[in-house]
């Protein structure tokens, strides 16, 4: 199995950290991987972002078995979540398919700094 300039590890290190990011916090594949598969890693902006939507299935269903079992699920609230995430995500990617390489990593790094004062606040 080959990655990233043949290095196995950084990714593992990498996912090791989103998932424990996501079973604390909720969050993960953008928060997380995106910024480490960017600076750490080396991808484009882009591809980041679509490797990021890749892992973050299997990594959210653990977060949620596990949150579910304790009963700490509001499924109502999560299904309905649901319909409009993945039209949202369709939608996201389509657009980053469109969108420069260079307006796409900046409009990113302005929600980040956005979301990161807002919860400060």
């Amino acid at each position: 199995m080959r990655t990233v300039n043949g290095n196995l590890i950084k990714p593992i290190i990498l996912g090791s950290i989103a998932g424990i990011v996501a079973g604390l916090f909720g969050v993960g594949g953008g928060v997380i991987v995106v910024p480490g598969l960017v600076l750490w890693l080396g991808l484009v902006q882009r591809r980041a972002s679509g490797t990021s939507a890749a892992a973050i299935v299997p990594t959210s269903a653990a977060a949620m078995a596990s949150f579910g079992l304790s009963g700490s699920v509001d499924w109502r609230v999560a299904g309905l979540i649901l319909i409009g995430s993945v039209v949202g995500a369709w939608i996201g990617a389509w657009l980053a398919h469109r969108l420069n390489e260079r307006v796409l990593a900046i409009a990113f790094s302005i929600l980040l700094l956005v979301a990161g004062v807002r919860m400060v606040l």
